[in-house]
C-alpha cells in the first residue's frame, strides 16, 4: 500500500468545538512553562481542535469552525508525545503544542480549554493512539508469519454418512404403569416395603415410656373436700334410710328364727299355732 492510500485511512478520536490559541514567551527556566505568564497576552485564535489518527501519526488539528481550513497542525509521532505535547505547571487545562509547517520550522504555541473535562478527553485521545499502536506492533510481533508457515498435520475429517448408511439410536423404553412423579414415588415406597432376608426388627421401647401415677392432690384442694363431703351426707342418708325401713332387718330376724333343721318331738305342745313352724 503506497503512502498516499494510507494518508487516505484517518480516525477520529476527538473534536472539541472551542479552544483557545496563545502566543508564549521563551521557556525562563528548564523546569517548564506556566500558563500565568503568558495568559496576559492577547490571544491570537479561538477555533476547532480534531485529534485524528493516521497510521503510526497522530495529529493535533485546529481548524476554522465555519470553513475547516487548517489553522495548525501538530504531528505526534510514535515514542515524541512528550515533545510535541507538553503540559504546563499550574494549570490542567492548557499545554504547549509544537506546531510545524511541513517545511522543516517549527514553533510553540499555548493551547487553553474551557472545561477540565474537555482537557482529559484530550489527554485520552493521545493515550489511545498509543495503545492502539502498541497493539499493532504486539500482533506483528506474535509471529503472523509463523502461523502462515507452519502445516496442520491433522487433516479435516468427513463425518458426512455416505450413501446408504443408515443409524441406530437405543431408546430405553419407559415402564408401563404410572407416569411422572407418582409412579417414581410408588416404586420408591414398594422397594422400602420389602424386607430383605435377614433383617431384624427394631428394639422395643426402653422403660423410659411407662405411664406414672397421678400425683396426689394437695390437702386443701377445694374439689376433695367437695368429694369428702358428698360421701360423708351419702353415708347418713343411707343410714337414715335403713331405720325407716322395717323390712331392713330381716337379715337379723332371719338368723333369730330357729333352724329348719331341729327335731321335733311329737309330745311336745305350742301355745301357737304359727310358733311351730
Amino acid at each position: 500500500m503506497s503512502s498516499i492510500e494510507e494518508e487516505a485511512f484517518e480516525h477520529t478520536l476527538l473534536v472539541v468545538r472551542e479552544v483557545s490559541v496563545f502566543k508564549i514567551p521563551p521557556r525562563s527556566t528548564s523546569g517548564g512553562y506556566k500558563c500565568g505568564e503568558w495568559l496576559q497576552s492577547d490571544k491570537i485564535w479561538s477555533g476547532r481542535l480534531r485529534v485524528v489518527s493516521c497510521g503510526d501519526r497522530c495529529e493535533i488539528r485546529l481548524e476554522d469552525p465555519s470553513s475547516g481550513e487548517l489553522f495548525a497542525a501538530c504531528f505526534v509521532l510514535p515514542g515524541h508525545r512528550e515533545s510535541s505535547v507538553e503540559t504546563v505547571l499550574d494549570s490542567s487545562r492548557y499545554f504547549v503544542l509544537k506546531i510545524e509547517d511541513g517545511r522543516g520550522k517549527h514553533a510553540f504555541i499555548g493551547l487553553g480549554f474551557n472545561e477540565r473535562n474537555e482537557a482529559f478527553d484530550f489527554n485520552v485521545a493521545l493515550s489511545d493512539h498509543e495503545k492502539y499502536l502498541r497493539r499493532e506492533h504486539e500482533k506483528e510481533s506474535d509471529g503472523v508469519e509463523g502461523d502462515e508457515s507452519s502445516i496442520d498435520i491433522h487433516p479435516a475429517v468427513n463425518h458426512r454418512l455416505k450413501e446408504g448408511e443408515t443409524i441406530r439410536i437405543n431408546v430405553k423404553s419407559k415402564p408401563s404403569s404410572g407416569t411422572g412423579m407418582l409412579s417414581a414415588a410408588g416404586m420408591s415406597g414398594a422397594a422400602s416395603n420389602t424386607k430383605k432376608p435377614g433383617a431384624l426388627l427394631a428394639p422395643p421401647p426402653s422403660g423410659g415410656g411407662k405411664m406414672r401415677s397421678p400425683l396426689p392432690p394437695p390437702p386443701n384442694d377445694p374439689a376433695v373436700t367437695r368429694m369428702h363431703s358428698g360421701s360423708s351426707a351419702l353415708m347418713a342418708n343411707e343410714s337414715t334410710r335403713r331405720s325407716a325401713d322395717p323390712l331392713s332387718d330381716l337379715p337379723q330376724l332371719e338368723r333369730s328364727l330357729p333352724s329348719t333343721n331341729t327335731t321335733v318331738h311329737p309330745t311336745s305342745t305350742t301355745s301357737s299355732g304359727w310358733a311351730a313352724f
